[in-house]
């Protein structure tokens, strides 16, 4: 009986370990975490079980020709090549949520810590101080405290139950999450405003994404409770670290707590070493529980996928019958676009996605294409954790119902993906594209203005009022401020009404500049977007 080749490029659990290696048709390589050892080994192995620690990009992937699954344990999937993998039809898998209560208790730890000065009461004694310092050791109690926490997902869940049960008032903020579904009563839900401003304590859970990078800046963070105290387990980029330590060291936050860094090793992190400063070399997930979980899940993940039983939490399209990747490919990138393009216009939470394909390449790829549309509408919100196989999941958890549906088409082109959403308000929003040479992804429509734009890059979307003047006030407010514009594409309903302008453009508008044209007598909305698929 042939077996299955498994490199095992991190530590696992002995019981993890011990369950590979009991299977019958299983043959078990150990190797080192480093870049020679799996590049020596690879090619021989029909799946690989590693950490973030080790990479595989196009080169390697394509040196094994076995291989057939990625196995990251944890859910961070940086350094490995999605792309080549999908190509070479390689399933790329992590585990997700599984250490969401090592996480929480992590930050709930951490908070603990903060609030009662553990830190500085233990330094103290070391050094010989007693009661003599005592009154600078006063900590404080959270019972009767109000925890804000940003991000209401697997981890900040449990985080806001146990902050119930400390006797806190839990606030949460998540503009994607409504009030129906956050699922206890006893966590209110606000806007992050006014959760700053009456939180005495701020844990972070929010996935890093275009959006959320930088999020916490100086500007932000005075905007907090003064006093308050900040708690970062989530991702080191999402707040400006050296925003974070000044506000520490003029007294304005009371203490800080993170577990994660922008730079890790952390060697130039202004934070390390500063007073009422705590901070932990990404130990989120290291528990026996946790460790144990991940082991013997990601072990059951593999041997299920290499016997073809089961595919639980693959991050990348799985090949179906009959699919062409590389035929299907700019079609799933169509859909992602518009995805993200409904995204940038939708000014309410999306309730229902209706989609109509045309043309006879759409027959065999109608489900991809649907899923890579909720992708793309998805992944502002939810970064790199959405893909092909968890976007119907996780739309449904926010109520965004999926359907096929006829008679949307009107246009004359022979492949057309169209895309009818309905917002929370009962607003709707039409969308068409197409490809160019059966690559090239096209938008043609947007609502009742017919366009022709390609859909990457810097966008810069405009809503006006179609009067003479637009074009060259808009061009000079650009120019004055360095602002290139690679293309502009206006359409109209009707000569003297309303317009909807797309400018591709070679960096981002910055926000003052955003702010002064949205203040031009004709402009109606303006926001930008970055579309990378």
């Amino acid at each position: 009986m042939s077996k299955f080749h498994i490199l095992v490029a991190t530590d696992l659990t002995e019981e993890g370990l011990a369950r590979l290696q009991q299977a019958e048709d299983v043959q078990v390589q150990l190797v080192t975490p480093s870049f020679q050892a799996v590049r020596d080994a690879l090619p021989a192995a029909h799946a690989i079980i590693m950490r973030e620690g080790v990479s595989l990009d196009r080169t390697l992937i394509q040196s094994a020709p076995r291989l057939q699954v990625i196995a990251r344990v944890g859910t961070g999937l940086n350094g490995v090549d999605m792309e080549a993998a999908t190509s070479q039809g390689v399933v790329v898998m992590n585990t997700p949520g599984v250490s969401a209560i090592a996480h929480a208790e992590l930050a709930v730890t951490l908070m603990l810590a903060l609030s009662r000065r553990l830190i500085t009461a233990h330094d103290s004694l070391r050094n010989g101080w007693w009661l003599l310092d005592r009154k600078r050791q006063a900590g404080v109690q959270l019972y009767g405290k109000t925890l804000g926490i940003v991000g209401l997902g697997r981890v900040g869940r449990v985080v806001a139950q146990r902050g119930v049960a400390f006797g806190m008032t839990v606030l949460a903020c998540d503009p994607y999450i409504s009030e129906d579904q956050v699922g206890d009563e006893r966590v209110t839900l606000v806007g992050l405003r006014e959760l700053l401003q009456r939180s005495d304590f701020v844990s972070l859970h929010l996935p890093l994404t275009g959006e959320t990078r930088g999020l916490f800046n100086a500007q932000l963070i005075r905007q907090m409770k003064p006093r308050a105290r900040l708690i970062n387990i989530a991702h080191g980029a999402i707040w400006d670290e050296h925003a974070v330590a000044q506000a520490v060291k003029d007294g304005h936050l009371a203490g800080v707590a993170t577990d994660t860094y922008p730079e890790e090793p952390p060697y130039n992190s202004p934070l390390i070493g500063l007073d009422n400063v705590i901070h932990t070399p990404r130990i989120g997930d290291n528990t026996v529980e946790a460790n144990t979980d991940l082991s013997l899940q990601i072990i059951e993940q593999v041997l299920d996928a290499l016997r073809g039983q089961d595919y639980r939490n693959v991050v990348n399209l799985p090949f179906m019958p009959g699919l062409d990747f590389e035929t299907s490919r700019p079609y799933l990138r169509l859909a992602e676009c518009i995805g993200a393009l409904i995204h940038a216009l939708a000014r309410h939470p999306v309730r229902r996605v209706a989609v109509e394909y045309r043309g006879p390449e759409m027959s065999g790829i109608i489900k991809p294409v649907a899923v890579a549309l909720l992708k793309g509408l998805l992944r502002p919100m939810q970064g790199d954790k959405v893909n092909y196989i968890n976007a119907p999941v996780l739309a449904a958890e926010r109520g965004i119902q999926l359907t096929q549906t006829k008679g949307l088409i009107t246009s004359e082109y022979t492949n057309l993906v169209m895309c009818k959403v309905t917002l929370e308000d009962g607003d709707d929003i039409t969308m068409s594209g197409t490809l160019l040479d059966r690559q090239e992804p096209y938008i043609v429509q947007i609502n009742q203005y017919r366009m022709n734009f390609v859909p990457e890059g810097h966008l810069l979307i405009m809503g006006s009022y179609d009067q003479p003047g637009v074009i060259g006030r808009v061009g000079m407010l650009m120019a004055n401020n360095n602002v290139n514009i690679a293309s502009w594409h206006t359409g109209r309903a009707e000569p003297g009404g309303q317009t909807l302008t797309v400018l591709t453009l070679d960096e981002p508008v910055p926000d003052a500049v955003l702010d002064e044209l949205r203040q031009l007598e004709f402009v109606r909305h303006a926001r930008q977007v970055e579309i990378r698929v």
